[in-house]
């Protein structure tokens, strides 16, 4: 994450979407039935659970007593007798270190097929979802303390016959409970044996891992068309550096925009903050610490400094948001004022456009309209990019990846923080662990896969150990990473499907640390984007 203060500590992404269909309160009742028909189980009951209800799950409430046909990442999950929602028992999965206690179960569907997805689940961070659908993954997430219903629903791809159903919570946030899960649907079973617990035995799949493959990629354009490619700084395919220039200090080299080094593209000033008076809003204004560590930067040398990067080619942009923005734009009324206010600041100050930092959730729908709204304005010329974290751009269903297909007509470069994340899923279904290359190859390709140009797509790390709280690699594995999704060269051992000439480039959490490091970032990785053509 990129962070407006001295804080290093891990803070959760954006909301993974999604919706869940009614959970299996039934099997509460005291006059619930479990019927068995070709292996699967029918809920009859007067709960929430509709008459007639297959749940393909096996050990759905953890009413064994145990975590059986469910496995949990790095042994975080246990079976406890208090809290639970209903039964005796619930399960309980601790994130620890780098792990987000996953907890998952394999499950055989049929192709072309629509299922819905359920559970109650209390915790600070909690995400129910379903991978390997063959189509948009779907997901949801809540932050209740208390017992709460997700629900989603998904359609398989034409090929699917297996998807995986998990849970997780998120690093450092203790704790969460889950129980009474259910997914409906059109089964298939082996055979037609129930088990006491009133679910099929056996595994239909066998034992599952905490990282199943996925059984049916998503059939998309490697290489996707947009209605109207944003050429960006340079125009065309050129591979560009980002760096973010931090406006207050922190114990990183303090900077004017002058003193950023030539080899970035574009520069992002962060951070804009919310307009308490205006729903959506924003307000930009020099840090006077920081002006006054750098011996006094007025408005004005600030707005100079930005015309001379403006002659020498490159651009600077407005960043909204990072670890601590707030900014919320949820209805048609904030998203004109962001676009208002934001258009505002960037007459005022000569900036090219904006970076979308929102770690605290975005809503695609409406920002989406802020950003078309704000890109009017401003015309030819106007720079857009986005720095989710890594969790934001697992799904095509998720809200910040279906922002970055929504303005992809107007998008320059999606740039997801390759850091402070953990260990995640790439795009063949293994989970890789961050600081490697093969965490920013198979990662990338999860986007460059779902629909996005490869302009769009940069790889975004931090300039030195002190920049982030975990996820740093050299410079030289940066330029390695490059390669590979560029050329097929100098690959890890995740070998991308095909490649991507017109990789968008990279970015770094920030310039300042950069500086503090030696520029490293700015020399090699920057000197080798300027060279790739």
């Amino acid at each position: 994450m990129h962070r407006a203060t001295r804080q290093t500590e891990r803070r959760p992404g954006a909301p993974r979407p999604g919706g869940l269909s009614p959970a299996r309160t039934a099997l509460a009742s005291v006059a619930a039935l479990a019927l068995t028909v070709s292996g699967a189980v029918l809920i009859t009951s007067g709960g929430s659970a509709n008459a007639d209800t297959i749940n393909l799950l096996q050990n759905p409430g953890f009413e064994t007593g145990t975590l059986g046909n469910w496995s949990c990442s790095a042994n975080s999950g246990t079976v406890v007798t208090s809290p639970v929602h209903s039964g005796k028992y619930a399960l309980q999965a601790t994130p620890a270190g780098s792990d987000d206690a996953q907890c998952s179960q394999q499950v055989m569907v049929q192709p072309n097929s629509t299922y819905s997805l359920s559970g109650w689940v209390q915790g600070s961070y909690v995400y129910l979802g379903a991978s390997g659908t063959g189509a948009t993954d779907p997901s949801t997430w809540s932050t209740n303390s208390a017992w709460n219903q997700l629900s989603t629903s998904f359609t398989t791809g034409s090929r699917t016959t297996s998807v995986t159903v998990y849970l997780h919570g998120w690093y450092g946030t203790g704790a969460y409970q889950a129980d009474d899960l259910l997914l409906s649907g059109p089964g298939v079973f082996p055979t037609s044996t129930v088990s006491t617990t009133g679910q099929p035995t056996g595994s239909p799949t066998g034992t599952p891992t905490s990282t199943p493959p996925v059984t049916s990629t998503p059939t998309v354009s490697t290489s996707p068309t947009t209605t109207s490619t944003p050429t960006g700084p340079g125009g065309g395919n050129q591979h560009l550096l980002t760096g973010y220039w931090q406006d207050f200090d922190n114990g990183a080299t303090d900077q004017r925009i002058s003193d950023v080094d030539p080899a970035y593209d574009i520069i992002a000033v962060a951070f804009a903050n919310a307009d308490p008076a205006n729903p959506g809003g924003i307000t930009f204004g020099l840090d006077p610490t920081l002006a006054g560590k750098l011996g006094g930067y007025t408005d004005a040398q600030f707005r100079a400094d930005i015309a001379a990067e403006h002659a020498a080619g490159k651009k600077v942009i407005l960043s909204v948001g990072g670890q601590n923005g707030t900014i919320s734009v949820s209805d048609s009324t904030s998203a004109a004022n962001f676009a208002n206010s934001a258009y505002a600041l960037i007459q005022q100050y000569g900036f090219d456009g904006v970076d979308i930092d929102l770690e605290n959730g975005v809503t695609a729908t409406y920002m989406s309209q802020a950003l078309h709204s704000l890109a009017a304005k401003v015309g030819s010329g106007f720079v857009l990019t986005m720095a989710p974290q890594t969790i934001d751009m697992q799904s095509t269903g998720t809200p910040y990846f279906q922002l970055a297909l929504d303005t992809k007509d107007i998008l320059t470069v999606v740039n997801t923080q390759y850091y402070n994340s953990g260990s995640m899923n790439g795009c063949d279904g293994n989970v890789y662990s961050e600081g490697t290359e093969n965490f920013l190859t198979a990662l990338a390709c999860i986007q460059l896969q779902g629909g996005l140009a490869p302009s769009q797509v940069g790889l975004g790390v931090p300039a030195s150990t002190s920049a982030a709280g975990s996820g740093y690699l050299s410079p030289a594995t940066v330029d390695n990473a490059l390669d590979c999704l560029a050329r097929g060269t100098n690959c890890g051992s995740f070998t991308p499907p095909t490649t991507w000439p017109g990789i968008g480039g990279a970015m770094t959490w920030s310039t300042n640390w950069d500086a503090s490091n030696g520029n490293s970032i700015a020399t090699t990785v920057g000197g080798h984007l300027h060279q790739m053509g």
